[in-house]
């Protein structure tokens, strides 16, 4: 049986901060699996993929070490670690709307998504009865300061020992610092077919564009707003009497079925983004 662990670098680029943790992790008998890293505007932001074989890890030191790196260099240092037998834990981030966060506790309840749902946060505090009501932990996060909100929704999440995010109509934008502790493990469900029409207002701009067919998308949320890999859409055919309101509706319908779908085929492991494409292996 293997220990696996997802670790993140964040922090001001300097000279040798792969070096470090690499060794590091070679000291502690780790395999490096995979790495992914960039440097923007002077912001390094990294994530590792490591695993040991069952007797191998260390996991106080291997934790100690990595407290005494990010103190050292001045920068956040993050492990999660994991097993192959261990159920994933999910986050959800919302904001107002309910039909996806209902959909999702539905899905987790009944079991078609094998996961265990374990936190919800919100900016606002309309949907806390909903989570309450479903025995989930529930967090209000103001998020007047990004910064600050961002923080502290990362230490709740490590908290509750969450593997994975999904953002069920949260209506925030989340800085590329927050998307890199979670690099290809937040999905997203947005309002348009993508890469067509992104932003808070898809159905209104798909409405007075006339289009035909619209539709939402199910996507890896990365560095760039409604940019991500796609992971799955649905779509529905528009009627010239349709008014706003009633398209609104109508993608609502499809909004909480394709985000269930896509956070399914992300727990299937069958997933692989190559080149900012998801593909099924």
């Amino acid at each position: 049986m293997k220990h696996y662990a997802t670790v993140t670098v964040i922090g001001r680029d300097k000279t040798g901060v792969i070096a470090r943790i690499t060794a590091f992790l070679f000291a502690q008998k780790a395999n490096i699996e995979a790495l992914e890293e960039q440097v923007t505007r002077g912001q390094f932001s990294m994530t590792l993929q490591a695993s040991w074989l069952a007797k191998a890890l260390d996991r106080p030191a291997v934790e100690a070490g990595f407290e005494s790196l990010g103190a050292e260099l001045g920068m956040q240092v993050r492990a999660r670690f994991t097993s192959a037998q261990q159920r994933q834990r999910g986050g959800i981030l919302v904001s107002k709307e309910p039909h996806c966060l209902e959909g999702l506790i539905k899905a987790f309840k009944n079991k078609t998504l094998p996961a265990d749902a374990a936190v919800v946060i919100s900016n606002h505090r309309v949907l806390e009865p909903l989570a309450n009501k479903a025995g989930l932990p529930f967090h209000y996060l103001s998020w007047e300061d990004r910064g600050e909100g961002e923080k502290e929704a990362v230490r709740i999440l490590d908290e509750h020992q969450v593997d994975f995010v999904m953002l069920a109509r949260f209506m925030k934008i989340l800085s590329p610092q927050f998307v890199w502790h979670y690099k290809n493990k937040i999905i997203n469900i947005h309002p348009s077919l993508l890469p067509s029409f992104p932003g808070a207002q898809a159905y209104r701009q798909a409405y007075e564009h006339g289009v035909k067919i619209a539709g939402v998308t199910a996507h890896f949320v990365d560095m760039h707003l409604d940019e991500g890999p796609i992971i799955a859409q649905s779509s529905f055919t528009v009627k010239p009497s349709m008014t706003l309101p009633q398209i609104i509706a109508a993608g609502q319908k499809l909004e909480t079925s394709t985000l269930v779908k896509a956070v399914s085929l992300y727990l299937s492991k069958r997933l692989d983004v190559h080149w900012g494409t998801v593909r099924e292996v």
